[in-house]
């Protein structure tokens, strides 16, 4: 499993037990309003919204906090956000891609360079590390949704490139152009997934021990606990024992 997978289902459970969800629900507010602003209100129209929307649902934001921040794209009168990833190598040269949204280039910038440069890696220019990863559509559902051999069949049916399913449910990866039909046939047949939308997936990974990994994990914290970042990619491997170690 690459290192941000695991980390979000460590940080998952933790952000359970805290139950410290106000942050979480900011940035998925910021770009639900983004998502609007740039395209139609309509979820069914806009892929990008549609997902904004399932994430915010599979965190349990309030349906009125949704539509406040789709509401505030239509007023005219929300802030406007500049898109931008950080490509860099955090502890032990691990790529680490940063997306984020900002109002203010400069600060988001500033503030990223330190937390490199403070973990002991260091921020490097676009391109730099982004090309050992693919970007490409992910479309996740429940396990209870359909069978394995179900989910494959109307995967591939739908255009899709590869499925894997466990007890933690089923990942059907597509190209970036084929998510939006991917998506909307498996939603038309399974129901609601619980999330859909697009990443940056290594293309190979790199085992860290265990010293490396409570850098890695230390900055990855940081990042994701700064307003403007949204999503936080790397490609290191995390050993069983240690995930078990921080997930109890």
């Amino acid at each position: 499993m690459a290192g941000h997978s695991q980390f979000k289902n460590i940080m998952h459970r933790k952000g359970k037990q805290d139950a410290v969800r106000s942050k979480l629900f900011s940035k998925l507010a910021r770009e639900i309003t983004v998502s609007a602003k740039l395209g139609m209100p309509d979820p069914n129209m806009n892929p990008r919204l549609r997902a904004a929307i399932l994430a915010a649902r599979a965190e349990n934001m309030p349906k009125d906090n949704i539509d406040r921040a789709i509401k505030k794209a239509q007023g005219g009168d929300a802030e406007n956000y500049d898109e931008i990833r950080y490509e860099g190598y955090g502890p032990g040269g691990v790529a680490v891609i940063v997306e984020a949204l900002t109002d203010n280039r400069n600060r988001t910038a500033s503030e990223v360079r330190s937390y490199f440069t403070k973990s002991g890696g260091s921020l490097a220019e676009t391109g730099a590390v982004s090309f050992m990863f693919d970007r490409i559509g992910v479309v996740e559902f429940d396990a209870a949704k359909a069978s394995e051999d179900a989910m494959m069949e109307a995967a591939i049916e739908a255009g899709a490139d590869d499925v894997s399913s466990s007890e933690d449910g089923h990942e059907v990866v597509c190209s970036v152009e084929n998510l939006h039909e991917v998506a909307r046939a498996l939603e038309a047949k399974f129901g609601e997934p619980r999330k859909s939308g697009l990443v940056w997936r290594p293309q190979n990974t790199v085992a860290v021990d265990d010293e490396v990994a409570e850098k890695l994990i230390r900055l990855v914290d940081t990042l994701n606990d700064n307003d403007d970042v949204q999503n936080v990619y790397a490609n290191f491997e995390l050993s069983d024992a240690f995930v078990a170690k921080m997930s109890a």
